[in-house]
């Protein structure tokens, strides 16, 4: 096992579902959807943020839930994303960082692509397979458990996440 040094990560972009959720949906009888989140990881935002830390949540899902959560934690957020890879080159440029200063989290197939792109691919322990294979760091955490927060003290205590490559 190896160390990561976070220091140079000026920027992160995430996945919602599975990173900031379990994963999981409850949909009632008319079709109201709720999703569990942590509040570790809320306060593990604003940590980051404290830290000077762009970030950004880039997401498939169009739902209201991930509008929520993002204003309640002030992140920009993109929603309703296929291709989410021009979105994520976008905000980079946007924001200023370049491909070794920025990590996306996230969790499943549709996020291989922004993951091979960046130069930290983080994932919560209960990710995809594929994603696991190629993820730089994998959490102890799983998402919507704390896989922020876990992500956010290394960054902001500058601890090294430990790694499986």
């Amino acid at each position: 096992m190896s160390a990561i040094d976070l220091s140079a990560i000026k920027a992160i972009a995430f996945d919602f579902d599975g990173v900031f959720t379990d994963d999981r949906v409850l949909v009632s009888e008319t079709g109201e959807e709720h999703v569990f989140c942590s509040r570790s990881d809320g306060l593990g935002i604003g940590m980051l943020r404290n830290a000077g830390v762009r970030l950004i949540i880039i997401s498939k899902e169009t739902n209201r839930v991930v509008a929520a959560r993002a204003a309640k934690l002030s992140l920009e957020v993109v929603h309703g994303c296929d291709d989410k890879l021009p979105v994520l080159k976008e905000w980079m440029q946007r924001v200023g960082t370049i491909t070794a200063t920025t990590a996306y989290m996230g969790n499943d197939v549709n996020d291989l692509e922004c993951m091979h792109h960046v130069g930290l691919a983080i994932a919560p322990c209960d990710a995809h397979p594929a994603v696991l294979a190629i993820a730089d760091v994998v959490t102890t955490h799983r998402g919507g458990r704390g896989a922020i927060r876990e992500v956010a003290d290394r960054l902001v205590l500058r601890q090294p996440m430990i790694t499986r490559k």
